[in-house]
Formats: structure tokens, C-alpha cells, sequence
């Protein structure tokens, strides 16, 4: 169990779960409902149902048919399947699917050699330094020293936006002047959390896709100056998507990733949208683990992902 984990309370968080998740079960169970309907088996029509059902949900074209070929050779196999069992059978494939490099564990492990560094990337609008707020917050209130850094210089909100979530946490934030070196401000953050003898340095950059090549070389020259201090920083790079976007969410995930290293997603507002199966389509098409989900506007809305609390609260009315 990794030491995020530890901050949360599985049956404090599944009536909040359950919560968040309620538009996009009942978007599915309505439109599953339909699909079954006054059927025994599951049959061609069925399947062709299950697929709309399953991309209206924003699982995504790709994965929604990977699931769908599955649930065919299991019709193959069995010869008789009946949509009672569709549920389960859907459970136990979408569950898979979000099967991931951290199964076994929740958050992270603490290294020995201090500051553990974690950048975040992401386009602005998401909720990037929402959910660094959120994160520092339940970081101090583990008894952890957290450092900010605001290296989104090219925006005066963010870093106003950062510095309000400093005070509002109580934690220190490092920044420099409007247009400064993105760079620059990382590496005063990781020294300042040294001095500091911090846990944890959360490094804010800057969320533009419009120029990739210049993203890329950023971030880039920001690992760079933070390995100068800490040579494994950054511990993880975490990319936050809001999950109201759908598939815009997944190409933006795409593009980050060929930009820089994601380690780890953060799926924001999950509760305000129907499109919640877009985590099951990126978590499936690239790879990367889905760490966080935000189900709220509180400061204690945002949690550990947990695959199987997840797929039950998908699928249990």
C-alpha cells in the first residue's frame, strides 16, 4: 500500500464515489436496459447495442471493440450466454482493461533521499492546480512538508491561482516574476524544499498544446535543472484530464505523452458528466495508470483510484 493510499477511508470514499459516478451509470444502465430489452441472449442485435452504449459513454471506438470481440468469444465459447450474465461478464472485461503497472498499490512510496518531486502537466482549464491543492492538502494533513512550485510563468491566474491554494493549505510556494524561466522557478522549488527538509515539491507547468515541439523542449529543460539537485526528480509526472471532455480528453492525453513521460493520470470532474468511461479507454489505449479521480468541489473530493470500487460503482444501482 503506497502512503496516498494510507490518506483515504475505502468506505469514507464509496458513498462519493458512488455519488460522482451516478450520471454516467444511469447514461449506461439506461441505455444497457434498452438493449437487453425482451432479449434471452446475447445476439448480434444486442452486441451492436452494447457497442453505441459503450462509445456514448466515451469509452472510445478502439477499446469499445476490443471489449465487444471479447464478449463474442465468450458467446462463441459458451454457446449460450443470456443477458443476465452481460453485467458481470461486462465487470469482469472492463476491469481488466484498467488493469495497470500500479496493481497492488495506491499512490506512491516515499524515497529515502528527500524531496519526493512531482510535476504536473495538463492544458489549462482542467482543474490542474485545483488538484494540486486538493493534493497538498491531503498531504499536510498526513503530517507531510509540502513545497509549491508555480512554473506556469506565462499565465498570471495560475500562479494567482497556486498562491491562493498556498494560503488556503498553509504550505510554502516558490515563484518568480510573470515570463520568468519555467525552469528557473522548478529549481528554486526543489532547493527550497531541500533547505526545508520537505517531503514533497509539486512543480505546476505550463498547459499549452498549441506549440508541441516547445512543450516538449520545457518540460524537458525543467527535468533537467531538477536532476541537477535530485537526480531521479521528477519521481512522477502527473497529467490531469478533465474527464468532461471525453475523447478530447484522450487525444490531450495522447499528445502529452509524446511531449513527456506520464507516469500517472488525475481524471478531474467525473461528477458533472455522463462521459465517466472515457477512464476505462485511456487507461486501455496508452498505458498509464489512472491515479487520482476528482468526484467534487471539495477540498477532500478527490481520491486514490481503485479500479474494483470503480467498476462496482459503474455498475451497481
Amino acid at each position: 500500500m503506497g502512503l496516498f493510499g494510507k490518506l483515504f477511508s475505502k468506505e469514507e470514499n464509496k458513498e462519493e464515489l458512488e455519488q460522482g459516478l451516478e450520471k454516467t451509470r444511469e447514461s449506461v444502465f439506461s441505455k444497457l436496459s434498452r438493449a437487453v430489452a425482451g432479449k434471452s441472449t446475447v445476439d448480434a442485435e444486442v452486441l451492436d447495442e452494447l457497442e453505441e452504449v459503450l462509445i456514448s459513454s466515451d469509452v472510445g471506438v478502439d477499446t469499445t471493440v476490443k471489449i465487444i470481440e471479447r464478449i463474442e468469444e465468450r458467446v462463441a465459447q459458451d454457446k449460450y450466454l443470456g443477458t443476465s450474465e452481460l453485467n458481470q461478464i461486462l465487470r469482469t472485461e472492463i476491469a481488466a482493461l484498467l488493469k495497470d503497472k500500479t496493481d497492488g498499490q495506491t499512490g506512491f512510496e516515499l524515497p529515502e533521499k528527500r524531496p519526493y518531486v512531482l510535476m504536473v502537466v495538463g492544458v489549462n482549464g482542467v482543474g490542474k492546480t485545483t488538484t494540486i491543492g486538493k493534493l497538498a492538502y491531503q498531504f499536510k494533513k498526513a503530517g507531510l512538508k509540502v513545497v509549491l512550485g508555480a512554473a506556469d510563468t506565462f499565465r498570471a491566474a495560475a500562479v494567482d491561482q497556486l498562491e491562493i491554494w498556498s494560503k488556503r493549505v498553509d504550505v510554502p510556494i516558490v515563484k518568480q516574476a510573470m515570463g520568468s524561466d519555467p525552469a528557473s522557478v522548478a529549481f528554486d522549488a526543489v532547493q527550497s524544499g531541500l533547505s526545508k527538509e520537505a517531503d514533497i515539491v509539486i512543480i505546476d507547468t505550463a498547459g499549452r498544446l498549441h506549440n508541441k515541439v516547445n512543450l516538449m523542449n520545457e518540460l524537458s529543460k525543467i527535468k533537467r535543472v531538477m536532476q541537477k539537485l535530485v537526480p531521479e526528480a521528477p519521481h512522477e509526472v502527473l497529467l490531469v484530464l478533465d474527464a468532461s471532455t471525453g475523447q478530447n480528453a484522450l487525444e490531450q492525453a495522447k499528445q502529452f505523452s509524446k511531449a513527456t513521460e506520464v507516469s500517472a493520470l488525475a481524471l478531474t470532474k467525473l461528477d458533472g458528466t455522463a462521459k465517466g468511461g472515457v477512464a476505462i479507454g485511456i487507461s486501455d489505449q496508452l498505458q498509464i495508470p489512472v491515479k487520482y479521480i476528482g468526484v467534487g468541489e471539495g477540498i477532500e473530493d478527490l481520491q486514490v483510484f481503485d479500479k474494483d470500487a470503480f467498476v462496482k460503482s459503474l455498475f451497481d444501482r
